[in-house]
């Protein structure tokens, strides 16, 4: 298994102790030093859209002029908006053999980790 994320990221911080406390264990890929390549923004696009990967409720979407939302209208500017800024991508994708949590959602987290 394995956590895509921002160490720092409090919304990741609250998945990766509830990982933990659930005894699960997880590699972690930091956005922030070893990026995401465009074949890997293209797996979790054909599983989930590439609309729910872009974060346009955090600080670094609200920070982009809006001239440059706007240009996020497609799947290829989405890639490179996710590519050159990575905390716009939604954290933290989870991906197991069973399929990718995004965000933090401890229901979901209990569900595909079959906890009671």
């Amino acid at each position: 298994m394995k956590v895509y994320g921002i160490k720092n990221c409090n919304t990741v911080k609250k998945a990766l102790d509830w990982l933990r406390e659930n005894n699960i264990e997880y590699d972690f890929h930091d956005f922030k030093k070893q990026g995401i390549t465009e074949p890997k923004l293209e797996e979790w696009t054909s599983k989930l859209g590439w609309e729910p990967l872009v974060n346009k409720r955090g600080t670094t979407w609200k920070q982009l002029e809006p001239e440059r939302q706007t240009t996020v209208s497609s799947k290829t500017e989405a890639f490179k908006l996710m590519q050159e800024k990575t905390s716009v991508i939604k954290r933290p994708v989870i991906e197991t053999e069973r399929g990718i949590l995004l965000g933090f959602d401890e229901a979901a987290y209990k569900e595909l980790f079959e906890i009671a």
